[in-house]
């Protein structure tokens, strides 16, 4: 009976031993993203996930991947076509103008445009939608040759990454789709083989630190090793009849259209690009840009219509009408703006040329997808993983072997 009672208890070392590999491991890779806060006391007690806590750091690393590598934003832009644009915004664009006409003559020159009759006002509406292409063109043109100045990019990304913790989270745990269980899943397994040494050693020499070293050993090694599986070897390496390769990086190509769909989809495209160039520190550009513009327009409407026009009107109230133009069509400009999304997504395509270049990276140039997620710090779950383990290994010699 007593051999029994000896028995079950070795048996029970590396089934422990797969338990604790399997949950350091499970709380390693949980601790990379969780909690999305630091939860605790600063400085002396508490936690953060390791990617949430630098997530401007990691918004930065992946910046100067896709943009610095790999995307070049003056050459996306250069592909919307003012033409096309202009179809697709034509119809709200009117709509738009007409009110902002009304108003800023409303404001600027009352008496004039309320003498004006409905045939007249109608033709000053003609007038300017017949000029909407030229215009729009003429402004498309001058954003792509001074996109650099008007569109901070990198500014962009940074700042919704860092302001959106679940994003970063998201985009490095469905990159690492298939890793991150494994790292959970490998703890189990060489947690049991860790077990075997560690059960034959007890039965020879039942020293009480054996169990809490092998917790520790037990606990780091699991960690250790489902990182080093995860990216090593980076290139395909030939071992008799086997070729090894790291996981992450043997998935190259399905890593590479998951990760060009995040970013399109939640980062570069259109909407976001949009609301940067308008509300972004590169606002200040546009609305110089669009202020030329559009006085440009006016002094030839004005010109083609009546030359003693500004006279009329008088030089402040003209020039305040100006003004009051650039300023609301500056203002509004989200309103027609929005009606160009999907053209202006399908033609700067990010999606796909990202997804094609990040194909064409090397391996080490791709492991600098998912790595810099945990890489300065991947030795800190490790640690926490050992320290977890050696736990467990006392808790084992307390509640099984009677301390």
């Amino acid at each position: 009976m007593e051999w029994n009672v000896e028995l079950l208890i070795l048996l029970l070392i590396p089934i422990i031993s797969a338990f604790v590999g399997w949950f350091t491991n499970y709380l390693a890779v949980k601790m990379m993203f969780y909690p999305l806060e630091f939860v605790g006391i600063r400085p002396f007690f508490g936690w953060q996930g390791l990617i949430p806590a630098k997530r401007r750091k990691m918004a930065e690393i992946e910046v100067e991947l896709v943009l610095g590598k790999l995307l070049s934003v003056e050459e996306i832009v250069n592909r919307l076509d003012a033409e096309q644009l202009t179809l697709a915004i034509q119809r709200r664009l009117k709509q738009v103008l007409r009110r902002i006409v009304n108003d800023v003559m409303q404001e600027s020159a009352p008496t004039l445009w309320s003498a004006l009759p409905v045939q007249g006002k109608n033709l000053v509406y003609a007038r300017i939608e017949l000029d909407v292409p030229n215009v729009v063109a003429k402004m498309v043109r001058d954003f792509q040759q001074n996109v650099g100045e008007i569109l901070d990019i990198r500014e962009l990304v940074v700042e919704h990454l860092s302001d959106d913790p679940e994003l970063i989270n998201e985009i490095f745990l469905k990159a690492g789709a298939r890793e991150f269980p494994f790292i959970e899943r490998s703890g189990l397994y060489f947690g049991f083989l860790f077990g075997l040494p560690t059960m034959v050693v007890w039965y020879f020499y039942q020293f009480w630190w054996i169990l809490p070293l092998g917790g520790l050993v037990v606990g780091y090694a699991t960690n250790w090793i489902a990182i080093k599986i995860i990216f090593e070897p980076k290139r395909p390496t030939k071992v008799g009849i086997f070729t090894f390769q790291g996981m992450f990086l043997k998935r190259q190509k399905e890593v590479s259209r998951v990760y060009s769909d995040i970013i399109q989809q939640r980062l570069l495209n259109s909407q976001t690009i949009t609301h940067a160039v308008l509300k972004g520190s590169g606002s200040a550009q546009l609305l110089e840009l669009i202020e030329l513009h559009v006085n440009d327009a006016i002094e030839r409407y004005v010109a083609v219509a009546q030359p003693y026009f500004a006279l009329s009107v008088g030089s402040q109230d003209y020039f305040r009408m100006k003004e009051l133009a650039v300023q609301r069509l500056f203002e509004d400009s989200d309103k027609f703006l929005r009606y160009a999304h999907d053209y202006a997504n399908e033609a700067l395509n990010i999606g796909d040329d990202l997804c094609v270049k990040m194909e064409g990276l090397t391996p080490e140039e791709f492991e600098g997808v998912l790595r810099p997620a945990y890489k300065q710090d991947e030795w800190k779950l490790i640690v926490v993983g050992a320290i977890l383990g050696m736990l467990a290994g006392f808790a084992q010699l307390y509640f099984v072997f009677g301390g």
